[in-house]
């Protein structure tokens, strides 16, 4: 396949921003793509050189694109800083620094496995010198390619290519080429073999080797290929959430750590893996947890699941998730941390034992096994756990939670079918948080697009940003609400420094926004908001039109809580439905109190004694 024919595709899909326009284009060029081109060319459009999952990145700056452009092109460096700041775009730049040279002849143009391999090698060029190598490369790239070329190869090595082309889009397309003419029928089939695998490009190639769904099955569950995880929904009483499970349900404690999936090989001297929510390898950052997670397993290969969670070293009480954050990223003084922040890692689920596809089997057969398979001991045990029936055990399991240094709760069916559902968010789990105020029940998750400058002593950094929650049926970012309460001087200065690097020069294709901010960001960073309600606005887009005619959701009253959710990544936010959910919820819940106010008017007004009067 030529490089120059899946150019052709990145330009058709930037110019239009309409999904079905995007699915029948990449299903076009899909038709027909060789075993060995597909999933070079499926990594590629999701701007990667291999699965998220693995981590592998070119380590080419800004400053080392520029000295490549400029070797490539016979241009001064700095000629090409001062055009790259005038464009906004090192791409564009490159494109038209090149565009007044003679292309090379088509017999000696750049194919998609000259790219990748290219691509690839300087993705693993490393030690002393690799700097060097890897803009030496990319020159060479660059002079063999076209104007156009050199655009979309600089932008990917800057992780700037910004097609829009999400996941489920790239899921529709090989639906529509491979669901033998009934694309809706063939859809859960692929996107199950994706979710077990988080691995597009290996999907792709599947079905491209033996052309048909049925080549999918082979796709299991293995240690090392991270499965995405089952997320739940939101109830906002306990009575809510039995009636949701048909009477009773598994309650469990939802604790304030971080989700990890534990990878377990067979053989002994083959690392065990640890996998954040986001699947991030942070293997490194707890090497108490794959230290002791093997000696505490009495079956292997396992894939588990659990929450990692700071325990005081004296006590071995629960400590907040905000201790936890300050082991993330770590590379250094890990020992130290080890003994400062202390973790322990509480297991919910199994999802592979031995050879056996324990993610099929029922929540009750999971948790059973789990049981069985693990020896409790100091840095692993298994999530405190309830069998409820009515709302007044439920309640009781809950305020004993709270009283163990808890969120909530996470409820889970004990139904028939309550296999393991990856990637999904369902009312087979449900998490339960209590309403400490008369604010909104529960905190929201959201994306930062943009940022405004601050002004008086905010001067100089940004005083508020612009957040948005993520709608996953049109695959955008549609903004929720401004919010600049919460922050304190040091945050406000951390993350304008941080979030510099990802500020960019227009509205990125997936915010969906009617404000503009000073700055807008690339949708990366997630923080969690807490606020006063939700209320219908004619100027944020969350939900547009799902409750009333013209008018969003937006947030009331925000503020940042503290905590930066770098366990999640901006599609595992917040979702539209979701904030659909707990308005509806609270309007039920002032439905509610209203009615109930009411009932005791009348009553006083009749001469009843009211119930609340002490006198």
């Amino acid at each position: 396949m030529r490089f120059a024919d899946l150019v052709d595709l990145f330009e058709r899909i930037s110019a239009t921003t309409k999904r079905l326009e995007i699915r029948a284009l990449l299903a076009e060029h899909l038709r027909g793509v060789s075993e060995s081109d597909i999933a070079p060319m499926v990594y590629l459009l999701q701007g990667q050189l291999r699965p998220e999952y693995e981590g592998v990145e070119l380590g080419l700056a800004d400053s080392l694109a520029r000295r490549a452009i400029a070797q490539a092109t016979g241009t001064p460096e700095e000629t090409v800083r001062a055009r790259a700041s005038r464009s906004g775009d090192l791409g564009t730049t490159a494109e038209e620094l090149l565009r007044d040279r003679t292309p090379p002849p088509a017999d000696r143009g750049l194919t998609l496995s000259d790219v990748y391999q290219e691509l690839t090698s300087i993705a693993r060029s490393s030690g002393e010198g690799s700097q060097e190598a890897k803009v030496e490369r990319l020159s060479k790239l660059l002079g063999r390619a076209t104007a156009v070329e050199a655009k979309y190869l600089t932008r990917f090595t800057l992780g700037k290519l910004r097609l829009g082309v999400k996941d489920m889009t790239l899921l529709d397309a090989l639906a529509e080429v491979y669901g033998g003419g009934e694309p809706k029928q063939a859809r859960p089939t692929i996107e199950n073999a994706f979710n077990v695998t988080s691995d597009l490009g290996e999907v792709a190639s599947t079905l491209a080797r033996q052309g048909t769904l049925e080549a999918l099955r082979s796709l299991r569950a293995q240690v090392g290929k991270p499965i995405r995880p089952m997320l739940g929904e939101r109830e906002a009483t306990l009575k809510d959430v039995l009636e949701r499970m048909e009477g009773q349900a598994a309650l469990e404690y939802k604790y304030d750590g971080l989700r990890l999936q534990a990878h377990v090989p067979r053989d002994e001297t083959e690392p065990v893996l640890l996998f954040s929510r986001r699947l991030e390898n942070v293997s490194s950052q707890f090497p108490e947890i794959v230290r002791d997670l093997p000696k505490a397993l009495k079956v292997r290969p396992a894939i588990v699941e659990g929450e990692c969670v700071p325990v005081d070293p004296t006590t071995g009480e629960l400590r907040p998730f905000q201790e936890i954050s300050r082991r993330r990223g770590r590379k250094y003084d890990l020992e130290r941390f080890e003994e400062e922040v202390p973790v322990r890692f509480l297991l919910f689920d199994l999802l592979l034992e031995g050879e056996e596809q324990a993610l099929m089997l029922p929540y009750p057969e999971r948790r059973a096994r789990l049981e069985r398979d693990v020896k409790a001991g100091d840095r692993v045990g298994l999530a405190t756990r309830a069998m409820v029936e009515d709302v007044p055990a439920a309640q009781r399991f809950f305020d004993q939670a709270l009283a163990d240094g808890c969120e909530g709760v996470m409820a889970k069916s004990l139904a028939p079918g309550s296999t393991y559902r990856a990637g999904a968010r369902g009312f087979w789990w449900i998490k339960y948080k209590r309403e400490y105020t008369h604010e909104l029940a529960d905190t929201i998750d959201t994306v930062v697009v943009g940022a405004f400058w601050g002004r008086g002593k905010r001067a100089g950094r940004y005083g508020a940003l612009l957040v948005s929650v993520f709608d996953p049926k049109e695959e955008t970012f549609p903004t929720l609400c401004k919010v600049g309460t919460g922050f304190d001087d040091s945050s406000l200065e951390r993350f304008t420094n941080e979030l510099r690097s990802k500020q960019v020069k227009d509205r990125p294709e997936e915010v969906v926004s009617t404000l503009t901010p000073d700055v807008w960001i690339d949708p990366s960073t997630v923080l969690e908001l807490r606020g006063a309600e939700l209320t219908l606005s004619p100027i944020h887009r969350a939900a547009l039109g799902r409750v009333r005619e013209g008018y969003g959701l937006a947030l009331r009253f925000p503020r940042f809580t503290g905590r930066v959710r770098d366990d999640k990544s901006p599609e595992q936010a917040t979702t539209t439905d979701e904030v659909v959910h707990l308005y509806e919820t609270q309007v039920r819940r002032a439905e509610s109190e209203s009615s109930s106010e009411g009932s005791e008017i009348e009553k006083a007004a009749s001469g009843a004694k009211n119930p609340h009067d002490t006198s």
